[in-house]
């Protein structure tokens, strides 16, 4: 039976809104980790069947398929073809289960799956035009307009998560990045990248030194007595990653050795006004679906769009906190949308391959109320 593993997996820094970053176009970020990819690989890239790629706002300067214009940007062969597609937050981890999938049917025998946001040159909600994307039926459903943030709070007040414990995570999250990056964890993961600028290196959005106190003085901008600030949600970010995939046959015929196998993967749904509360039936999905107990996974990660949604997934599902997205997340790396997917299974990867981790959990919220899961095991 054929099979999909993933034999190199690089990202791009993640730059800070208006940063390091925004002086490059989309598809040059993401022709930048093509490039690295097979550069790290030290495969032709002509042997590559078809690039997956995920990105949220595809309008300006991230449509016309930015999936195949990066690949011609990157000097690949016109025969590789790319497609764009959106999931919303979770498009690249989306792309990496359609090419999974692919390769276990004998549709591909070498494909790429990633995804680019650049929230700087394209910023979120572009995509709308300030036209109403939900229609009249939806309307009548539900009665209201969707928002994340609001969900976020919805979230809170469901699990009852107060604000000092929901800045408490935030300021982990960001101690828990930078450890990491001034133990040089994401070097290998990083691909730099030259702007006009200078050379982008390290991840932007990481704040030392912070308090709960600090976090605390922060605005609550979506429920006037809330608890949701810039301080405990994601960044907006720029950023794109990207993972070289194949069948474990193909890898050894190609002299390729593989990283980590896709071992099972889901899907879930879930009410679409809080929004984001998804990854917790898609995690007891996965889970089923693989045979796995819960003890068995040595890493989890969870898309910290807004503190509550990992908070709210740890309360559910009952995961070792201390295997919770051990080297940081969202709220402290920065959530490039369409990129978010592939930077955090790169992330995950990379970590489980200088731990010894045999399996990993991924999983993030996604707009309209949805959720990925995803498990790897290390090889």
């Amino acid at each position: 039976m054929r099979d999909a593993v993933i034999v190199e997996a690089v990202r791009t820094p993640v730059g800070k809104r208006n940063g390091g970053l925004a002086g490059v176009h989309p598809t040059d970020l993401s022709a930048h980790v093509l490039e690295s990819l097979v550069g790290r690989a030290g495969l032709d890239p002509a042997l590559v069947d078809d690039v997956i790629w995920g990105c949220v706002s595809q309008v300006g300067e991230q449509t016309f398929d930015i999936a195949r214009n990066a690949v011609l940007a990157a000097g690949w062969p016109e025969s590789v073809p790319g497609t764009t597609i959106d999931r919303q937050c979770g498009s690249s981890q989306q792309a990496v289960h359609f090419a999974a999938a692919g390769l276990v049917a004998g549709h591909y025998d070498v494909v790429v799956a990633g995804g680019v946001e650049s929230m700087s040159r394209v910023p979120m909600g572009s995509s709308t035009a300030g036209q109403d994307p939900l229609g009249e039926r939806f309307a009548e459903r539900y009665g209201v307009h969707p928002n994340q943030g609001v969900g976020a709070e919805m979230i809170a007040e469901r699990w009852g998560l107060s604000r000092t414990q929901l800045d408490e995570f935030a300021l982990r999250s960001h101690e828990r990045a930078a450890q990491a990056q001034d133990d040089g964890l994401f070097a290998g993961q990083i691909a730099p990248v030259p702007t006009p600028g200078g050379l982008v290196e390290h991840d932007e959005g990481i704040r030392r030194g912070g308090t709960v106190e600090a976090l605390a003085g922060l605005k609550t901008p979506f429920k006037p007595d809330g608890v949701i600030s810039a301080g405990n949600a994601s960044q907006i970010s720029d950023g794109s990653a990207a993972l070289l995939m194949t069948t474990g046959e193909k890898a050894a015929e190609l002299g390729l050795t593989p990283m980590a196998r896709v071992h099972s993967v889901a899907l879930a749904g879930d009410d679409p006004v809080i929004m984001l509360t998804a990854p917790i039936p898609a995690t007891k999905k996965v889970l089923q679906r693989s045979g796995l107990r819960l003890d068995e996974i040595g890493v989890f990660e969870v898309n910290e769009a807004f503190a509550p949604v990992p908070l709210a997934w740890l309360a559910e599902i009952g995961a070792d906190e201390k295997a919770l997205n051990p080297v940081g997340g969202a709220i402290a790396l920065g959530h490039p949308l369409g990129g978010s997917g592939a930077r955090i299974m790169t992330t995950m990867l990379h970590h489980m391959r200088a731990n010894g981790i045999r399996y990993g959990l991924q999983t993030m919220c996604e707009g309209g109320g949805q959720a990925n899961a995803t498990v790897l095991e290390l090889l």
